[in-house]
């Protein structure tokens, strides 16, 4: 059984704005930390199947490739490096994206579902590392979608 690291933020938009940003594969680079650009790969920009491929400050890349995607309500991401598989750490990594109508807002709950290397025993001196980055993400999903301002330093 993975190990998850969930966070949850209320937006300030109804459904069918956060959808509208949430579905656009591109902007990933404004919210998620150490992310210097993204790369859609040929083929579908969204939905199943789509991919695209994320560049961080340190030289590395990471591939990300949508394997479940419900429309207006979330999708899932299978983090890898072209055919390798996960990067280190990770022995599987996927990340998912969950929106639900709450109110006159809209919940998005971030979560990263994973296998270290090493087995259960890293899962848990890591888990709270990964927390951490999962709940920045969401903090800094939230603020972007509702005010337009990049969050990500090192995209600016």
């Amino acid at each position: 059984m993975p190990a998850i690291a969930s966070h949850s933020v209320l937006l300030n938009l109804d459904s069918a704005a956060a959808w509208a940003i949430l579905r656009d594969l591109r902007l990933a680079p404004h919210y998620v930390p150490g992310l210097t650009g993204c790369q859609l790969h040929p083929g579908p920009e969204n939905d199943l199947g789509a991919s695209r491929r994320v560049f961080r400050k340190n030289g590395q890349w990471l591939d990300e490739s949508v394997v479940q995607w419900l429309e207006a309500q979330g999708f899932v991401l299978r983090l890898h490096r072209e055919q390798a598989g996960a990067p280190f750490p990770f022995r599987q990594a996927f990340f998912h994206y969950k929106l639900q109508a709450e109110g006159a807002g809209t919940r998005i709950t971030t979560s990263l579902h994973y296998r270290m290397r090493g087995g259960h025993l890293v899962d848990r001196l890591l888990h709270k590392v990964m927390g951490k980055v999962v709940r920045q993400i969401a903090e800094n999903l939230k603020v972007f979608y509702e005010t337009g301002l990049t969050q990500n330093v090192d995209f600016r």
